[in-house]
């Protein structure tokens, strides 16, 4: 049987009546003298007594007599049970993980630094008592041998725009965490745990290759921005050079076109300020 049991107790109040009408009878039979029902009713208070315990609000306490499993007790309150049980505690609040950054490759080989946040609860009291020896421990190793699956799965990022890679750890960010809360979720059945929510919360080339592919983003960044530049200076001069034919400012044959052209691109592409040269002669000279 690896299904949870909810059981209820009996109120801790009434037993509470119970054992003070013990502790009473007791003292009153001494005085009287009747020793055998001060045995009796002593004894009965003192067996009662560790059989009291209260759960707060989102607690509960795991029953077992004898190592024989009879249920879980949910509901807040303050009850009494039988004293020969053993009762476990598990709380079944929500919980943050907050794992360690560790060092994995992902899909490329690429080493990275990576960490994830993880809310969860316990659902089945049951198999976190039973099915695992530690489940917040269990928590934390699943964790971790999820994350480097996770990471190994995913580059961390996309260089070449390549089709093959359209989901990166950098980029693809809610089909990432959504693939690793699918993972823990399966992983965590086991002990009966709940993910909540599960996402990245550190992620960054390691210390080793981080400066060599700072230098390639900023390269790509670069690449990225001449590349509108130059389209956009293209869309310019062919406007320039439309509005001047039209306008019938100036006749060009191939030659002024090219020079005109060349002198156009050097001024809107140059990244420093450019000086102009008045030519007062003609453009062949």
């Amino acid at each position: 049987m690896n299904q949870e049991k909810e059981i209820k107790s009996s109120s801790g109040y009434i037993a509470l009546v119970g054992l003070v009408v013990l502790i009473a009878v007791a003292i009153a039979s001494l005085v009287f003298r009747l020793f055998p029902i001060t045995a009796i009713a002593a004894i009965g208070a003192i067996m009662m007594l560790p059989g009291f315990f209260f759960i707060n609000p989102n607690g509960s306490r795991v029953m077992t007599l004898f190592g024989d499993y009879k249920g879980t007790v949910k509901e807040n309150g303050f009850y009494w049970a039988n004293p020969f049980y053993t009762r476990k505690q598990i709380s079944l609040r929500a919980r943050n993980f907050d794992s360690e950054r560790v060092k994995v490759n992902d899909k490329l080989g690429n080493p990275v630094m990576i960490s994830v946040i993880l809310v969860w609860k316990v659902r089945n009291t049951f198999k976190a008592a039973f099915e695992v020896d530690n489940y917040e421990n269990f928590v934390r190793v699943q964790t971790d041998a999820a994350v480097r699956k996770m990471a190994g799965s995913y580059p961390y990022d996309d260089w070449e725009d390549s089709d093959d890679y359209k989901i990166t750890l950098r980029s693809g960010m809610n089909e990432v965490n959504k693939a690793l809360e699918d993972e823990l979720s399966e992983r965590l059945e086991i002990a009966g745990i709940e993910v909540l929510e599960a996402r990245i919360g550190y992620l960054a080339y390691a210390e080793e290759i981080a400066s060599s592919m700072l230098k390639r983003q900023q390269a790509t960044a670069i690449i990225a921005a001449r590349e509108k530049i130059v389209e956009g200076a293209v869309g310019m001069v062919e406007n320039a050079l439309s509005q001047l034919s039209d306008k019938g400012i100036v006749e060009f044959d191939q030659d002024k076109k090219a020079t005109m052209v060349s002198n156009l691109m050097v001024v809107l592409c140059s990244d420093k300020e450019v000086t102009p040269v008045v030519n007062t002669g003609s453009l062949y000279q």
